[in-house]
């Protein structure tokens, strides 16, 4: 096996992590901070999420997303910057004989809202999460229709923004290949198999290539797993032939009972990836091998 591999590194996300880990990046120059530190243990990508600084709850602030832009390209070290646009989709019913209550939680706007940090601040790529499904437990729907996923691609393609469309089961998959056939994404496309979130694709070999046979020929693509199953699918991803995703968003120890930091996490993907006979893309190889565009 003698292949180049993309390490992308997810450093803080929106989950319920923050009191479960003693350093979850929350304000802006912690987030910008554990990106750098992944890009020079090897991470080619750094996929960003912002929090609120005072409560360490998620958040969709631009002046958050632009402190924390702003700091990372004024370091010395380069790295792909990767924003998500998940935000925004979190819709929770009221109970069962009033589901239209929806409660305090809730968080669902239009597409237009969800990019508008990216409109602003022209990362290299953000993501974009290719269907509404059941996330966790109790009423919790993450919502991204068809309409909104079509005009989020049109309008990312007016900007020169390559999304990477995350996709969690087979019919966002599908969905994903039907934006392409519309012409609302550009070639190479970029795909994200995203697994073990409850209740989408497992975080097991069969899955995670029954995902991979079903991607369109010539697309790049990563995939991840989460918790205990992330540096397993480090090495499923590899030796499907894909690249792969780590960080703190996904999984919070380096072994059980041990925390981990970013710059951790990538460097035990980088050694798994090395020592199955590959090697570790450099940035600017992993923007040719993207396709991505120069926005500067």
């Amino acid at each position: 096996m003698n292949r180049n591999v993309i390490v992308s590194c997810a450093v803080t996300g929106s989950g319920d992590s923050v009191g479960k880990h003693p350093a979850i990046p929350v304000t802006p120059e912690e987030i910008a901070t554990a990106a750098i530190e992944a890009a020079k243990a090897g991470a080619a990508i750094a996929h960003i999420h912002v929090r609120e600084p005072d409560s360490g709850k998620p958040s969709r602030r631009v002046e958050l997303y632009r402190e924390v832009v702003e700091r990372i390209r004024s370091s010395d070290v380069d790295v792909i910057i990767n924003l998500t646009t998940g935000m925004g989709g979190d819709l929770f019913l009221g109970p069962d004989n009033e589901p239209m209550n929806f409660s305090e939680a809730t968080d669902c706007v239009g597409m237009m809202e969800r990019i508008k940090h990216v409109e602003e601040l022209l990362p290299e790529i953000c993501s974009l999460d290719c269907g509404s499904f059941n996330y966790g437990e109790g009423n919790y729907v993450y919502i991204s229709t068809p309409n909104m996923l079509e005009q989020g691609a049109k309008r990312l393609q007016e900007i020169g923004v390559k999304p990477e469309l995350e996709v969690f089961e087979l019919g966002q998959l599908s969905f994903a290949k039907h934006m392409l056939t519309q012409g609302l994404l550009d070639s190479p496309p970029m795909f994200q198999v995203c697994l073990g979130i409850r209740w989408a694709a497992e975080a097991n070999t069969a899955s995670f290539k029954t995902m991979v046979d079903a991607l369109p020929e010539g697309c790049n693509w990563g995939g991840f797993g989460v918790g205990a199953m992330e540096m397993p699918m480090v090495a499923q991803a590899v030796l499907l032939g894909g690249n792969v995703r780590v960080g703190l968003e996904d999984n919070l120890y380096l072994e059980k009972g041990v925390f981990a930091s970013n710059a951790q996490l990538v460097e035990r993907a980088c050694n798994i990836i090395q020592l199955m006979g590959c090697s570790i893309q450099t940035v600017a190889e992993a923007r040719d091998t993207l396709g991505l565009k120069d926005l500067s």
